[in-house]
């Protein structure tokens, strides 16, 4: 899971996949964890609003630390999950070229919502944190359904 700083939305989609893997039985199947594309929140937690929001829908996302993503993480993990199109962009950037076909929208594996992208709440209210956490949870059930279809198994970032 990728966003920008590794704060907000992508400790968001962390918390809400891997709590989804756990409850499937695949914990020791596959591996999720996040990055930002950029260094600026490196070693923090995840904000205390996507804490609490999260925390209300049952996710722990406090022993989670901001980390940046690298090239590595590309030939580490079978998907690489931003959640717009900036990110998308910085994400390419990084990416081996033969590792391209792992870098994906979390948002194309959405059933109920259309968004195109996952909205950066930091600077908004609790809308936005419960808007993100609405997306995230339908697009990681879709993750879910797709790494069942695919076998599971690898990690997926």
């Amino acid at each position: 899971m990728v966003c920008t700083g590794n704060i907000c939305r992508s400790p968001t989609a962390h918390g809400v996949l891997e709590k989804l893997v756990a409850d499937a039985g695949l914990a020791g199947r596959v591996q999720v964890d996040s990055a930002g594309t950029h260094g600026y929140h490196v070693g923090e937690p995840p904000d205390g609003r996507s804490q609490a929001h999260a925390a209300r829908r049952g996710y722990d996302l406090s022993a989670q630390r901001a980390r940046q993503l690298v090239a590595q993480d590309f030939t580490a993990f079978d998907l690489v999950l931003v959640m717009d199109g900036s990110n998308e962009r910085a994400a390419r950037a990084l990416c081996p070229p033969a590792q391209r076909h792992k870098l994906r929208r979390l948002t194309e594996f959405c059933t109920r919502h259309r968004d195109a992208e996952v909205p950066d709440p930091y600077y908004g209210g609790g809308a936005g944190f419960e808007h993100v956490l609405d997306l995230v949870e339908d697009a990681c059930a879709g993750v879910l359904a797709a790494l069942g279809a695919a076998g599971g198994g690898r990690p997926a970032r």
